[in-house]
């Protein structure tokens, strides 16, 4: 009978795209984004987007499929559309205004 692995239980961010920040503004990023999710308890994979207009539904996919946050920096004027059933939320805790989270949409009657 195979073991099961259990999922990693150390902190990860993968990044998809090209940044725009310095290597010190996206350093103080990703630490900001470790302390955030460690603040809730979430120590596993989490996903970061740099938005510049491409396409990402298929690494959008992959995260949700894995139940895994995943998150955008704005490198334009808007967030790039998320996927169907989903929206882009702003966290306003972050000084840059720019930081946004995947959560579903709630659907209204």
């Amino acid at each position: 009978m195979a073991s099961l692995k259990p999922k990693s239980q150390s902190p990860a961010i993968d990044s998809y795209g090209q940044s725009t920040l310095t290597d010190e503004q996206q350093q103080a990023l990703m630490e900001w984004l470790f302390a955030s999710l460690m603040g809730v308890g979430y120590f596993g994979k989490a996903h970061l987007i740099w938005d510049n207009g491409q396409d990402r539904e298929q690494e959008i996919f992959t995260a949700l499929m894995r139940n895994e946050p995943i998150f955008l920096y704005r490198q334009g004027a808007r967030p790039t559309p998320s996927v169907e059933g989903y929206g882009w939320r702003l966290l306003g805790e972050h000084p840059s205004l720019r930081v946004y989270e995947l959560v579903a949409e709630v659907e209204r009657e």
